[in-house]
């Protein structure tokens, strides 16, 4: 848990290493102005006009100069984390900020300034009521994000376009049990309650309002996470070849002897700004040897941690026995695809196919790298992937988790709805219990225990 939300506060902002400029910054708490004050007339020598930029000089006890830069102030509530807010911005060298800091913390000795531990500036931020609780988690999104798409997606979160989505289907959900509980007490007009408000079909269009929401959160998941790729089949059927088709480089060690991979090699590509995790294994079969017989094992645990599965077979033999065998292994729940790999030897052209149930298959040649693009727009497909979404906005596992228990408990609330008792205190309770699952992803409703771990991720000094 974090030190006391009221405390004075002080972090260098920015990453650590060397740069062409370098922050440090108050957030100044329960002290407040005066503290503010004393701070700026010991670390700057002078008073600041607010949201101004004073450039000065940053000095030590005895009025050296330390460095020279930018100071702002912004009083509060104007200001990130809501509070009184003092940045310096100065040259960026780690030596010069560290002496910057210790002079801020000396200072503020008598006002009791500490330093901030991880994503405290933003926790005072979502505390003081500047950001909700998933905007200040897509700051740290718009941080860590990998790619474009993801970056994009965080900033859309960041200025509240996820958040907006949420807010309407609460108050939606508002609105139906408002009419429920009216009705819960004037019971006489609880037979025709469903019908003359049509309850029925105002929840029929939340559903389907938070199932939209859930689908865009779902490739928001995947920009932020990715989508981890397993390749599995028997030695030599091109698995090695394939990542380095997929990676565009020679990644791994392709060979004509079975046997030759014996750990797992894995890469990050990037497929229309979505992270896919590649992990080369070891190939499924029976063995003697040591070394190789542990990296079977490695292969099987990382199948059981995947989100796709790519089964590969010889397409000149097709499925032989010890394939269906491989199969029938592979977790239930998993999406499967059987890729025919050496089209270019079989005489056969690149293809994308349903295979068995509900597997599809991908005819391809890793070494000529006909039937590649195929497989990339079959892992889209599979992770949900739409091309040119834009009300996508980056989302987190408890995002969705939080989106999916709204869903159940809506399910239920029209099961009681259709119910022929017309169980209104149920269908009440499931109202609430959805409203509390959505208002849990903006804060509204929040345990400490769970800020504490969201917070706890950030950078210091943000």
């Amino acid at each position: 848990m974090l030190s006391n939300d009221t405390d004075p506060i002080v972090a260098i902002a920015t990453a650590p290493g060397r740069g062409g400029i370098g922050v440090v910054r108050l957030s100044f708490g329960r002290a407040g102005e005066a503290a503010a004050q004393k701070a700026m007339h010991a670390l700057c020598a002078q008073a600041l006009a607010p949201r101004h930029a004073s450039y000065v000089p940053f000095v030590d006890g005895t009025g050296e100069a330390l460095d020279r830069g930018i100071a702002l102030y912004f009083p509060a509530p104007h200001s990130y984390t809501g509070e009184h807010v003092l940045e310096l911005q100065g040259h960026g060298g780690p030596i010069v900020l560290q002496l910057v800091l210790q002079r801020a913390i000396e200072a503020g000795r008598d006002f009791g300034l500490r330093l901030a531990e991880p994503g405290e500036f933003t926790r005072r931020a979502f505390l003081n009521d500047k950001l909700d609780l998933a905007q200040a988690e897509a700051v740290a999104d718009l941080i860590e994000a990998s790619t474009e798409a993801a970056a994009r997606s965080a900033g859309r979160s960041l200025e509240g376009a996820f958040s907006r989505e949420i807010h309407t289907l609460v108050e939606d959900v508002i609105n139906l049990r408002m009419l429920v509980e009216a009705t819960l007490d004037f019971p006489e007009e609880e037979i025709d309650f469903l019908e003359a408000a049509d309850a029925r079909g105002k929840l029929t269009r939340i559903r389907q309002r938070l199932d939209t929401v859930l689908a865009d959160a779902r490739q928001g998941a995947l920009l932020r996470e990715g989508l981890s790729v397993v390749l599995a089949g028997q030695p030599n059927v091109g698995k090695s070849s394939l990542l380095n088709a997929l990676a565009g480089a020679e990644l791994a060690i392709v060979t004509p002897i079975a046997g030759t991979t014996r750990d797992k090699v894995a890469q990050t590509i990037q497929v229309e700004g979505i992270p896919l995790h590649i992990i080369d294994t070891a190939g499924l079969r029976e063995t003697q040897d040591e070394v190789e017989r542990i990296g079977i094992e490695r292969t099987w645990g990382e199948i059981e941690r995947a989100d796709v599965v790519l089964h590969l077979l010889d397409a000149r033999a097709g499925a032989t026995p010890e394939d269906h065998v491989i199969a029938a292994r592979f977790p239930q729940g998993v999406p499967v695809v059987r890729v025919m790999n050496k089209t270019d030897l079989a005489g056969e052209p690149a293809a994308v196919r349903d295979g068995d149930g509900d597997t599809r298959e991908v005819n391809l040649s890793a070494k000529s790298g006909d039937g590649i693009a195929l497989l990339r727009d079959e892992l889209l497909r599979i992770a949900g992937w739409q091309a040119g979404a834009e009300s996508v906005y980056l989302a987190r596992e408890r995002h969705l988790i939080a989106l999916r228990a709204a869903r159940e408990h809506l399910a239920l609330a029209a099961a009681h709805a259709e119910h022929q008792s017309q169980v209104l205190d149920l269908f009440a309770e499931e109202l609430r219990l959805a409203q509390d699952e959505l208002n849990s992803i903006t804060g509204e409703f929040t345990s400490d225990d769970l800020l504490g771990v969201i917070f706890s991720r950030f950078c210091i000094g943000k």
